[in-house]
């Protein structure tokens, strides 16, 4: 796992694929029930990922939407949301990814956070404003809160078609890039950072890894591209 400081009482982090019980395609720590993975060895995972928080941990099935759920107690749900807030003290929540950004925030003074799937539709819809506004319109302030983006899919390596990065940075300017082999292609980790930027957060840590080209993390394009199966990875918040 790769823990990240957002604050006291505030416990964080990304997770890798080590540590978990499930065997190829998906070794070892696949946290998804939707990738054809044994049920019981998810379940088996999860519960390490929530050991480590020390909390119960809400998780969501993410839909590339931008749906907050708010959770303010023990909750095992999995209704479609692309992101959770928790709201109180005792809980956390999680997010799953495969190469979409995972973005955790939160404001240690009014104690809540969120965990956040942005990948590209939700991030052009406006996932990570909902999030920073869900937490705002229930004590936060985002002078405030600390955000930590995590391992994704880099600019570099996240070749798309021309016509798609232009419809990107129409709505998001600082997404368009060019890849490593010259190609269109976008950045949306850069997309979160102006998002949080201009939603005034002063404070955002980015972790800078790629899942394009880091094996310690599931990606599904590089799967894809092998033919085979992939794991989920997850963002990790939790107010202890």
């Amino acid at each position: 796992m790769i823990g990240v400081d957002l604050g006291p009482g505030i416990r964080a982090c990304f997770t890798t694929r080590a540590g978990g019980v499930s065997p190829a395609p998906w070794d070892e720590l696949n946290l998804g029930q939707a990738v054809g993975d044994d049920p019981d060895r998810v379940a088996a995972n999860r519960a390490r990922v929530q050991d480590w928080a020390g909390v119960p941990l809400s998780w969501g099935h993410q839909v590339h939407g931008t749906v907050v759920r708010l959770v303010d107690g023990p909750d095992a749900g999995t209704d479609d949301c692309d992101a959770v807030a928790v709201l109180r003290p005792g809980l956390g929540a999680a997010v799953l990814v495969a190469d979409c950004v995972p973005v955790l925030i939160a404001d240690p003074d009014a104690r809540v956070a969120a965990a956040v799937h942005a990948g590209r539709r939700g991030l052009l819809a406006g996932v990570v404003q909902e999030a920073v506004a869900a937490l705002t319109a229930h004590g936060a302030d985002p002078a405030r809160m600390r955000a930590a983006i995590g391992p994704c899919i880099r600019g570099p390596h996240y070749e798309v078609p021309a016509a798609m990065r232009d419809e990107a940075a129409a709505v998001l300017p600082a997404t368009a890039c060019t890849t490593v082999d010259g190609t269109p292609g976008l950045d949306l980790p850069a997309g979160v950072r102006s998002v949080l930027t201009a939603a005034g957060l002063r404070e955002v840590l980015d972790t800078g890894l790629d899942t394009a080209v880091d094996d310690r993390f599931f990606s599904h394009r590089r799967a894809q591209r092998a033919g085979v199966t992939t794991g989920r990875s997850a963002g990790v918040i939790a107010l202890v």
